[in-house]
C-alpha cells in the first residue's frame, strides 16, 4: 500500500488537501472517495468496532480498505485542516465533489467507477454530489446524513432551529486552520463557555463565535432564514427535491433511531427506491449518532442484540467493504443487507437494571421489504377526559391549558441530538431533571410534574403494542399569543418496580412546531389570539415494543431547550431581539377538536 498527497485545484483555483491510498500491485482499482471537515488525518469517534473499542484514525481505515483491494481517497473540506478556501458549513459541497470526482476518474489507478462514504458531514457531501448527476459515481454508503431536507430535520425542525448548530460551531471554530494560526482568535473563542450564549439572540459581532466570522456568518444566516425558500432548496441542503437527479446506484442509507438523520435515512431511502432498478437498503438502529456499536443510548440498554456487530454484520468497515465488493465489483461477497429494511425495534426486555445503572429496556431487529413495514396499520390515539389516550373518539368536548415562559423553558431530556455538549446529550433518559440537565430548576423532579407540561396517558397496556412507522400529532390548539411553539413527546412509561420505584418514563420520539407555520413553511402567518388551530407535528419516526403493563404517554409543552430555540411568544422573525411575553396555550380536544396521535402498529407474527 502507498499513499501520497495531492492539492486538486477546485473550479475557482481554491486547492483541497487530498491523500491518496493505493493498494500493492498493479491497478486500476475501483475507488473509494470520503470527504470530511473533520481531518482527513484525523481519528473520528464513530469508527471503532465491538471487538476494537479504540476508534481507528482515517489513515488506518483507508489502509484496512486498501488491503481489500480498493483505491481510498480522503479529502479536507474547503476551508478545513489543510485545504485552502472559507469554510462555509455545508455550502458548495456539491462543486468541490463533482471537481473531486472528476480528478479522479482522470487518474490511470482509477478504473473508472468511484463509490462515496463518509459519516454525519460525510454523509451530507455525498447526497449533495449525488444531485448533479455525476458521471463515473458507482456506489454510496450514506451514514448518518445526507439532508433528505435540513430544514425539517437537522437544521431546523417545525420551523424552530436547533441549538446543536450554536455547539458545533465554537467547537469547530476552535479547531480551525485560522484559529490555529492567530493568537489573539484562539485566545478569544477559548474563553467562551456556550452556557453563557445559547439563551440569547446572536447578532454580528456579538455572538460566541465573534471571533471567527465565517462561522458566525453562516449560523446567522441560517437562524434567520426562517422561511422555506431557495436557500433551503439547494442540493446540499435538500436531497429530497432533487432525488431524480441521483444517478441509479446501489446505496446503503443508516442511521439511528437517537439521531436528528433516522427523518433524512428514511426519507431518502424512499425517494430513491422510486423509478430505479438498484437496491436500496435502509438500516436504523437503537444508537446516538454514530455508535452501532455500543448496546445504549443514553442512560437506557437495549441488551447485547443491539449493536451492528455480529446483529447486521461482522462489524461495520466489513459491511461497508463488502458490501461496495457485491454491489460494484461484482465480487462474492455476503449479501449482509439481503433485505431492504433492517431495523431496530426497541423494548421487550426485563426492565430492571444493568450493573452500570440502566434501564434494561431490550430489544430486537426486524427486517422487511418497505418502511413502514406493510403489514403495520395506523392507530389513532385520542387526547380525552382525565387526559388519558384512548382509541375512541372522546364525546365531550375538554381543554388542557399551561403557560409558556420563555424565560423558564422546559429543558431537554436527550432525544434525536448530536454535537450537543456541553449543553446536551442525545439518547433514551428517564424524563427527570438531574444536576446535569442544563437549565433545571428542581432536581429530581418529572418533566411531567412541570406547571408547562401537560400529559396524557393511555390505560395500563393489556398486550405488547409494537409501534414501527411514522408518529404524528394532530391537535387543535389556542394561544393568547400571536406566534408560540407546540411540543410533543411520545414517551414509554414504565410502572414503579423494585429497580424504579419511581418508574421510568423513557422518551421514545419528538417533534415541534411553531404555530406561525401551521398552513406553510413558506408563508408564515401570525396566530389570532384565542382562536382554535388544527395543527399537525411530525415527530421523528421510531420503531419500540410497549410492553404490556406499560403505558403509552405523550407530553405536550411549548418549550424543548436547548434542543430547540426558544419561541419569545412576540411574532419576532428569527434572529431579531424581542422581549419575551409569558403565552397562556391550550389544547382542545373532544368531538369538535379530535386531537389525537397517530401512529403505526405491527402484530407479532
Amino acid at each position: 500500500m502507498s499513499r501520497t498527497t495531492h492539492m486538486i485545484a477546485a473550479r475557482d483555483g481554491v486547492r483541497l488537501a487530498t491523500d491518496v491510498y493505493l493498494p500493492a500491485g498493479k491497478g486500476p482499482w475501483t475507488v473509494l472517495l470520503e470527504r470530511t471537515p473533520y481531518d482527513r488525518r484525523g481519528t473520528n469517534h464513530a469508527d471503532r468496532t465491538l471487538a476494537e473499542p479504540e476508534p481507528k484514525s482515517k489513515p488506518q481505515i483507508a489502509a484496512w480498505f486498501a488491503d481489500r483491494g480498493f483505491a481510498y481517497v480522503l479529502q479536507d473540506c474547503r476551508g478545513r485542516f489543510e485545504s485552502e478556501g472559507r469554510f462555509e458549513k455545508y455550502l458548495g459541497e456539491q462543486a468541490d465533489g463533482v471537481d473531486t470526482l472528476n480528478w479522479i476518474l482522470a487518474q490511470p489507478w482509477c478504473d473508472g467507477r468511484v463509490c462515496t462514504l463518509g459519516f454525519s458531514y460525510g454523509a451530507h457531501v455525498q447526497t449533495a454530489l449525488a444531485a448533479a448527476t455525476p458521471a463515473g459515481l458507482a456506489a454510496m454508503f450514506i451514514d448518518s446524513g445526507g439532508f433528505s431536507s435540513a430544514f425539517d430535520s437537522g437544521i431546523r425542525q417545525g420551523g424552530a432551529y436547533e441549538l446543536k448548530q450554536l455547539t458545533w460551531a465554537l467547537k469547530h471554530a476552535r479547531l480551525a486552520r485560522e484559529t490555529r494560526d492567530d493568537p489573539r482568535r484562539r485566545s478569544a473563542l477559548e474563553s467562551v463557555d456556550i452556557r453563557d450564549w445559547v439563551g440569547k439572540v446572536w447578532t454580528h459581532g456579538h455572538s460566541a463565535v465573534s471571533a471567527a466570522p465565517e462561522y458566525e456568518a453562516y449560523i446567522l444566516e441560517q437562524w434567520a432564514h426562517e422561511k422555506f425558500d431557495d436557500f433551503w432548496q439547494r442540493a446540499e441542503f435538500f436531497a429530497r427535491g432533487h432525488h431524480d437527479r441521483f444517478p441509479d446506484v446501489p446505496c446503503v442509507l443508516m442511521s439511528s433511531w437517537y439521531d436528528p438523520y433516522s427523518r433524512t435515512a428514511i426519507e431518502n431511502f424512499i425517494g430513491l427506491r422510486s423509478g430505479k432498478k438498484s437496491p436500496v437498503r435502509l438500516v436504523l438502529g437503537p444508537w446516538t449518532h454514530g455508535q452501532r456499536s455500543l448496546t445504549y443510548a443514553g442512560d437506557v440498554d437495549f441488551g447485547a442484540a443491539a449493536t451492528l456487530d455480529g446483529q447486521v454484520a461482522p462489524d461495520y468497515p466489513t459491511l461497508r467493504s463488502d458490501f461496495f465488493d457485491r454491489y460494484v465489483r461484482g465480487g462474492d461477497a455476503p449479501d449482509w443487507l439481503a433485505s431492504p429494511v433492517t431495523v431496530f425495534v426497541m423494548g421487550g426486555g426485563p426492565g430492571g437494571k444493568t450493573v452500570e445503572g440502566r434501564l434494561q429496556h431490550g430489544g430486537s431487529w426486524l427486517r422487511c421489504s418497505d418502511w413502514p413495514p406493510r403489514e403495520a396499520k395506523p392507530l389513532r390515539l385520542y387526547l380525552a377526559e382525565a387526559r388519558s389516550l384512548q382509541s375512541r373518539r372522546p364525546a365531550e368536548d375538554l381543554e388542557e391549558s399551561w403557560q409558556h415562559d420563555p424565560l423558564d423553558p422546559v429543558p431537554t431530556i436527550g432525544g434525536a441530538i448530536t454535537s450537543g455538549a456541553p449543553l446536551m446529550e442525545g439518547g433514551a433518559f428517564d424524563q427527570r431533571e438531574t444536576a446535569q440537565t442544563f437549565g433545571s430548576s428542581a432536581i429530581g423532579r418529572p418533566l411531567a410534574d412541570r406547571k408547562d407540561v401537560v400529559s396524557f396517558r393511555s390505560a395500563p397496556l393489556e398486550r405488547d403494542l409494537q409501534v414501527v412507522g411514522p408518529v404524528r400529532a394532530r391537535l387543535w390548539v389556542s394561544t393568547s399569543a400571536v406566534d408560540t411553539d407546540f411540543v410533543v413527546k411520545l414517551v414509554d412509561e414504565y410502572p414503579p418496580s423494585q429497580e424504579w420505584p419511581s418508574g421510568f418514563a423513557m422518551n421514545v420520539t419528538d417533534g415541534i412546531l411553531r404555530l406561525r407555520f401551521r398552513d406553510s413553511f413558506s408563508e408564515p402567518k401570525l396566530a389570532e389570539p384565542g382562536k382554535i388551530y388544527p395543527i399537525e407535528i411530525v415527530l421523528l419516526p421510531t420503531a419500540n415494543r410497549f410492553v404490556r403493563g406499560h403505558r403509552l404517554r405523550i407530553d405536550v409543552a411549548s418549550s424543548n431547550f436547548p434542543h430547540f430555540d426558544v419561541n419569545p411568544n412576540t411574532g419576532a422573525p428569527a434572529g431579531v431581539p424581542s422581549t419575551p411575553l409569558v403565552a397562556q396555550n391550550r389544547v382542545h380536544a373532544g368531538s369538535a377538536a379530535p386531537s389525537h396521535l397517530e401512529i403505526f402498529v405491527l402484530a407479532d407474527p
